[in-house]
């Protein structure tokens, strides 16, 4: 018999409970879906006619297709710009140098505090008084998403490098090698293979928090999905809502598909023996953090040795 070390397996009269309180949880989701159903219906949301222009290919040439291309393009811009502010910010939390190492924890602990939202904005109004044309939502958008992400993605650099257990380190210099060849040829790639799980997730919500270039008008799914296309086609907010709903589940749930299979990949690896890290504030760092260096979570803030 299996057993869990997060609760005590139930007996007879537990396993009853939980099982009425299922079919109850079952019952009471159920009532609330179809109250949700009638009140839509008794509105009509669920007529043919404002359905209609979803089966039209103009509505998804002119609509839906060009907002979907507006968030897929920022999202990739700030993905590949993000990953290069992680990996250099979170590289110089690592330095031996304070001078380094503390303006960069500045910079990181600075940027993950902010509010994305706040932080798109202002990067859209600061924008014009510093370039001189542009695209400036797809600016705020792609730097604001940089920005933050970024930040985020650094301590999961620096967590990734110090899940490698010392010793790969010692025996690295012990060989005679220098502290650069070490972090090249020994640590980063054991970190890459245990960090994998955690960046792709972290590209989830990246993702996601293309959608918050809606309130500055850019031209992303939501935007010409939930506000133009509505407009144009008046009573069919609803639908749209729920169109764009279902694609954005289907982009997270690729996305999310990927982050799971690269982390059950990432432990079955024999390459690095590093234990997988996550992005700080889920749980599994929260777990980690107790555990030391080689316990997966995010280790002090200290040069590595």
């Amino acid at each position: 018999m299996s057993t869990s070390v997060l609760f005590d397996a139930p007996g007879p009269r537990g396993r009853i409970r939980n099982h009425t309180l299922t079919v109850i949880s079952v019952i009471a989701v159920g009532a609330v879906l179809y109250g949700i159903y009638r009140g839509f219906d008794a509105k009509g949301q669920f007529e043919g006619k404002i359905w209609q222009p979803f089966l039209q290919w103009e509505t998804w040439n002119f609509y839906i297709i060009p907002g979907l291309i507006g968030t897929l393009r920022a999202a990739a811009v700030a993905a590949v710009l993000a990953l290069a502010f992680g990996a250099i910010f979170g590289l110089a939390r690592l330095s031996d140098h304070a001078w380094i190492r503390i303006p960069a924890g500045v910079v990181v602990e600075v940027f993950r505090a902010i509010p994305l939202l706040l932080l798109i904005f202002f990067i859209f109004y600061l924008a014009p008084m510093i370039a001189g044309g542009g695209d400036y939502a797809f600016i705020a958008v792609v730097l604001g998403l940089t920005l933050y992400n970024g930040s985020v993605l650094a301590e999961v650099v620096r967590a990734g490098v110090h899940a490698v257990p010392r010793g790969q380190a010692e025996a690295a210099y012990a060989v005679g090698m220098r502290k650069n060849q070490v972090m090249r040829l020994v640590l980063l790639p054991q970190a890459v293979t245990a960090m994998m799980p955690a960046i792709v997730s972290q590209l989830v919500v990246l993702l996601k928090d293309t959608a918050l270039g809606y309130i500055i008008a850019y031209v992303d799914l939501l935007n010409t999905g939930f506000k133009i296309l509505p407009a144009r086609f008046f009573g069919s907010l609803i639908p749209a809502a729920i169109v764009i709903g279902v694609i954005y589940l289907a982009l997270n749930l690729a996305l999310s598909r990927l982050a799971t299979w690269l982390e059950g990949r990432s432990r079955r690896s024999r390459k690095t023996a590093a234990r997988p890290v996550a992005a700080p504030g889920s749980a599994e760092v929260s777990v980690g953090a107790g555990q030391g260096t080689e316990g997966g979570g995010l280790a002090p803030d200290k040069p590595l040795e």
